[in-house]
């Protein structure tokens, strides 16, 4: 953090969060954020602009219940000139003001600042998150004020705080709405050899299993690595401690990644909705070859040298081995791989692998 928040700041932030893991639907978990989030940086209007990249950039905007904004309604005429979007995209998971973004003599020459005026809106301020969510989709989180008050530093650093676990909800509702368009929920997804499910109430009461769930476990564990669950132990381990980790802990936990042979197995902790007695997870589980190629999209935003190191650590390579290797030094590799995951936006390594096999086979 940047900042030191007060004790009823931490308050609302974890109030927030707590939306935004109550449900798997958008729109639904949008109602449920917008109270906690506009007492923690007041503002009149929020809306989760979701964009999709591709040859024709698509624009969606979401605006919880009553609250639409007309301008919103006609966005894709206006995207072209959105003086926000630049700002955003060269500083991911960053909250920028609008104060940070442009003068304010040029924001009042806006074409989406004059259409605002046009509707009797006055949208005199604005704050916005780009939340990267591969592959090929984004979401702009964002905030106006009708008023002169111009956002704070303060605010932004609150905002910023959240972006991670915006970007976790984003990406799980988006996964969710994904499989519950086809017949079977999570089934019709994960219908491979090499991907399993389970669903789980902690600490260790399994609730439901896909059909392929057994047998990948019987592969990834021995009896004696199970606890008397059924469950594998270093998994019940995990669930039983994700309850009780912060949220930004619990963020940080929410994937395991085991190398076997030449094989990644990949476990995904999501927490699911509420329904009666406590919160249920399930648990994603996938089987990844250790030689999966380097995606096309991903090259394109990378440099050779970038290409030769994220190849190196698809292979699971430490830095030591990318520099033997490459004959560079390892503090020149550490270097490349920071601006890597910039580039990418990607948290870790976990984060690059995950991002990598999702844009070469979805998970």
């Amino acid at each position: 953090m940047s900042m030191n928040f007060s004790s009823h700041e931490w308050m609302l932030r974890d109030r927030v969060i707590e939306a935004l893991n109550s449900n798997l639907s958008l729109p639904r978990v949008l109602e449920s954020v917008r109270e906690p989030l506009l007492e923690l940086a007041p503002a009149e209007y929020m809306g989760l602009c979701l964009i999709t990249l591709g040859p024709l950039t698509e624009f969606k905007w979401l605006v919880p219940g009553k609250h639409r904004l007309a301008l919103l309604d006609e966005y894709s005429r206006w995207a072209d000139s959105d003086f926000v979007r630049g700002p955003i995209f060269a500083r991911p998971g960053v909250a920028l003001r609008d104060t940070e973004m442009l003068p304010r003599k040029e924001l009042e020459r806006s074409a989406l600042y004059q259409r605002s005026r046009e509707l009797d809106l006055s949208l005199e301020h604005v704050m916005a998150v780009l939340l990267p969510v591969p592959p090929g989709l984004c979401g702009a989180f964002t905030l106006y004020r009708d008023t002169q008050e111009e956002f704070s530093e303060r605010e932004a650093a609150l905002l910023t705080s959240l972006s991670r676990h915006l970007v976790n909800a984003v990406r799980n509702c988006r996964d969710v709405q994904a499989v519950t368009t086809g017949a079977r929920l999570l089934e019709e997804l994960h219908n491979r050899e090499d991907s399993a499910f389970l669903v789980v109430e902690p600490p260790s009461r399994e609730v439901l299993r896909s059909q392929r769930a057994a047998a990948l476990l019987e592969k990834w564990f021995s009896p004696s690595d199970l606890h008397s669950s059924g469950l594998p132990r270093v998994l019940q381990e995990r669930l039983e401690a994700l309850p009780r980790l912060d949220a930004d802990a619990r963020l940080d936990a929410s994937l395991w990644i085991s190398l076997q042979g030449d094989t990644y197995r990949v476990v995904r902790f999501v927490e699911l909705p509420e329904s009666e007695g406590s919160r249920s997870w399930a648990l994603v589980l996938n089987e990844i070859p250790l030689s999966i190629p380097l995606p096309e999209v991903m090259k394109r935003q990378l440099t050779v040298r970038h290409i030769d190191i994220a190849k190196g650590m698809l292979r699971n390579w430490s830095n030591r081995d990318i520099a033997s290797e490459l004959e560079l030094s390892e503090a020149t590799v550490k270097t490349h791989v920071k601006e890597i995951f910039r580039r990418l936006k990607v948290d870790s390594r976990a984060d690059f692998l995950y991002q990598a096999t999702h844009l070469n086979k979805p998970l």
